[in-house]
């Protein structure tokens, strides 16, 4: 590319910029994101999530109690093919506080939560995620945004032949 026409080039691209008004971003007027509150949440829920981490004979006896919620957040393709026997679906995308109240009811009813980075072994049910990106970090940080407390979550890393497993779903033999 000549210099010519790499000057002419950034010099539209900067009127273009600048005529859209580009250069300055003009705030929403009504913000119904806020990624302070987020990180502060977030932030929050990550220190307590540390302490309720569960090894698999613990998360296993626990969210088999009767006031337990075994919550799968996945999505509902997923949860179909295989999830942890006894289970419910809320889908992530659709958590709100009115399909948590409907789903969960009482926010201090205890929670359970797994997700695809628990297990090995099968990338069709439980496609591996880039740990930061594991879906039982913002499962838990969204419930307790929305008030839910009694959070726990699997800890380990599992063979889906783990013979302490049962699951359910179409692709369970």
């Amino acid at each position: 590319m000549s210099t010519r026409t790499l000057t002419t080039t950034l010099s539209l691209t900067l009127l273009l910029v600048a005529s859209y008004g580009f250069a300055q971003p003009q705030a929403p007027t009504q913000a119904s994101i806020d990624a302070a509150a987020f990180l502060e949440v977030a932030g929050e829920a990550m220190t307590e999530r540390e302490g309720r981490l569960l090894s698999i004979e613990d998360f296993l006896v626990l969210s088999k109690r009767p006031e337990a919620v075994l919550l799968d957040t996945r999505s509902a393709a997923a949860f179909e093919q295989m999830h942890l026997a006894g289970a419910v679906h809320l889908n992530f995308s659709d958590l709100t506080s009115e399909s948590l109240q409907r789903v969960i009811g009482d926010p201090d009813r205890p929670i359970y939560i797994y997700c695809n980075n628990n297990f090995t072994n099968d990338e069709q049910p439980f496609p591996t995620k880039l740990p930061p990106a594991a879906l039982n970090l913002p499962t838990f940080a969204t419930l307790w945004a929305y008030g839910y407390r009694n959070l726990f979550e699997l800890g380990d890393l599992l063979e889906l032949e783990d013979a302490r497993l049962r699951f359910e779903g179409s692709a369970v033999p």
